[in-house]
C-alpha cells in the first residue's frame, strides 16, 4: 500500500513540474511577443476626416471634421493633416464639398474647394483650362446618360469641299456640367440640352468653329479606357460602300446626288463618257 502512495506521489510531482515548465515556457514566449511588437511600433499621423456624411454643394465647418492618427507611411494623396491648412482662413472662410463624403472618410483636395470658394464650375478647372458649352439633344448627347465627371468623344457632320462629311475631332473631352449642374454623384439620367466640357483654349476654338458649321455628336468613353482614337473621317461614298466597288471592279461609277431636305440620296447611273 504503501509503495502505491509512493508510486503515485512520484507521478504527481512529475506532473505538477512539467505543468510548471511549460506553463514557463508559453508565458517567456508571451513576453517575447509582447516586446517584439513594442518595437515595431507603427509610426502614425493626424489626418482629419468627416465626422458626418456630407453632400454636395454643402460647406464644410470646423466642428464636421476629426482628426485621427493614420499610419504615416500611407496617408491618402491630398489628405489635410491640420487645422489651419483645412480652415487658414477660419470660419470666415469656409470650404465647399464638391463630391459626397461619407462618414470618417479623409478629406481631400479634390473633393472640397479652396477657401472662400462655392462649387461651381469654376472652382473645377484645372490651370490653363477653360470651359464651353455645347448643345446637345436626345440624340447627340447619349440619350441623357451622361453625367459630370464623364469623357466623350465629339464628332462633326456638314459639309467640307462639297461632300457631307462625318469626322472625330476631338477625343476623351471632360464633362465638368451638365446643364446647370456639376454635382458628379448625380446618377438619375436626364435629357441635357446643353454640356459644359474642359479644355485648352486651342480647342475650345475648334468645337466653337465646329459647333457653328455643322452638327456634333458625342460618343461616351468608357470609364477605364485610356486609349487615344486618331483621327477619324467618313463620307457618304464610304458609307456606302462605293468607293470600294469601283476599286473592286475597276470602273469608274458615276452617281447622281438628290437632296431631299437634310437628306441626300446618292444613286448610282451609268457613266456617258
Amino acid at each position: 500500500m504503501r509503495l502505491i502512495f509512493g508510486l503515485v506521489l512520484i507521478v504527481g510531482v512529475t506532473l505538477a513540474g512539467f505543468a510548471v515548465y511549460v506553463a514557463q515556457d508559453r508565458f517567456a514566449q508571451y513576453q517575447q511577443a509582447l516586446a517584439s511588437q513594442r518595437n515595431s511600433v507603427i509610426e502614425t499621423t493626424e489626418v482629419y476626416v468627416v465626422n458626418t456624411q456630407l453632400r454636395y454643394g454643402e460647406q464644410l465647418r470646423p466642428e464636421d471634421v476629426t482628426a485621427v492618427n493614420w499610419p504615416a507611411d500611407h496617408v491618402p494623396f491630398g489628405a489635410f493633416t491640420s487645422m489651419e491648412e483645412l480652415f487658414p482662413e477660419g470660419p470666415d472662410e469656409l470650404r465647399t464639398v464638391l463630391r459626397m463624403v461619407e462618414r470618417d472618410e479623409p478629406i481631400l483636395v479634390s473633393k472640397v474647394t479652396g477657401p472662400g470658394q462655392d462649387a461651381g464650375v469654376a472652382s473645377q478647372l484645372g490651370a490653363g483650362m477653360r470651359a464651353f458649352a455645347l448643345s446637345v439633344d436626345v440624340a447627340s448627347g447619349v440619350s441623357g446618360f451622361l453625367r459630370p465627371g464623364d469623357r466623350v468623344d465629339v464628332y462633326w457632320t456638314g459639309n467640307s469641299r462639297g461632300e457631307n462629311v462625318t469626322r472625330l475631332i476631338r477625343s476623351n473631352v471632360q464633362i465638368i456640367a451638365i446643364d446647370q449642374t456639376s454635382d458628379e454623384d448625380r446618377n438619375n439620367p436626364t435629357i441635357a440640352r446643353t454640356i459644359t466640357v474642359e479644355a485648352p483654349p486651342e480647342e475650345i476654338a475648334a468645337l466653337a468653329q465646329a459647333q457653328a458649321s455643322g452638327r456634333l455628336t458625342l460618343a461616351l468613353v468608357g470609364v477605364d479606357d485610356d486609349t487615344v482614337s486618331e483621327t477619324i473621317e467618313i463620307n457618304q461614298d464610304q458609307l456606302l460602300g462605293i468607293a470600294e466597288a469601283e476599286q473592286e471592279t475597276g470602273q469608274r461609277i458615276c452617281t447622281v446626288r438628290n437632296r431631299r431636305g437634310n437628306e441626300v440620296i446618292v444613286t448610282p447611273v451609268p457613266c456617258t463618257n
